[in-house]
């Protein structure tokens, strides 16, 4: 949370702007960023293309994904001008502060700051402006409410728990489920139930299509979950 207080105040300018631009809050942009690569801190050692080989010939139940990767990689590196055998990356061939793979990086990076190039290595703009472009593009709902901690009442039967990520009931049906949490988004809102295991107990989460929109960066409820809670932490200490 610290280190996002100090990424926050050494990029508030362009934060502020590409998050009125995109409507992607200054949060939620942090809250990735520092679950990716704690700010830019570790983003991996790996030279991409050596673990895009890797993966892609000697690792049978994935290699389609990863030969599809290293060819991305490759025009990655024509289009953006980059050296291919420079990058370095994650042992799955991800790069930079928002650990974006070669295809993300050529569907869905941005120029943030106009200088004509997009460089999500170096440039904090572009890593920023990227990083809300991809949740655009997913459709992020400005301002829409992401998740609520919810309680069971005693009378409630059998949980409509999520099995999938996509929202899989309504605020409503939650609700008269026996799922209290506090919203106020309408009752036909597309909403989901997540049972998790919490530091002392277990926890209830109804997740709404923002929570959804968050695992479209990586399928995990608790990445989600964390990237959001991480980003709301920093965003409180900046305001005290």
């Amino acid at each position: 949370i610290a280190a996002g207080v100090e990424c926050y105040a050494i990029h508030r300018e362009a934060l502020d702007r590409i998050s009125a631009a995109t409507g992607v809050s200054q949060a939620m942009i942090l809250g990735i960023i520092g679950v990716e690569s704690y700010f830019g801190r570790t983003t991996g050692n790996y030279r991409v293309v050596d673990a895009l080989v890797t993966l892609g010939f000697d690792y049978p139940p994935r290699a389609d994904f990863f030969r599809s990767e290293l060819n991305n990689a490759f025009l990655l590196a024509r289009e953006e001008q980059l050296n291919l055998l420079e990058l370095k990356g994650s042992y799955a061939g991800a790069m930079g502060p928002p650990q974006f793979i070669a295809s993300s990086y050529r569907n869905f990076a941005v120029d943030g700051d106009g200088d004509g190039r997009r460089d999500l290595l170096n440039n904090w703009a572009d890593i920023m402006a990227s990083v809300a472009n991809y949740f655009v593009v997913h459709k992020w709902q400005t301002g829409q409410q992401v998740a609520a901690r919810a309680t069971i009442s005693k009378d409630a039967g059998k949980l409509p728990l999520n099995v999938e990520l996509l929202p899989e009931s309504t605020v409503g049906a939650l609700s008269a489920a026996g799922v209290v949490f506090p919203t106020e988004l309408p009752a036909a809102a597309p909403a989901s139930l997540w049972q998790l295991q919490g530091k002392d107990d277990t926890e209830y989460w109804v997740g709404f299509e923002n929570l959804y929109v968050i695992t479209r960066y990586n399928r995990s409820i608790m990445y989600a979950l964390a990237a959001w809670q991480l980003g709301e932490a920093i965003m409180g200490k900046v305001a005290e």
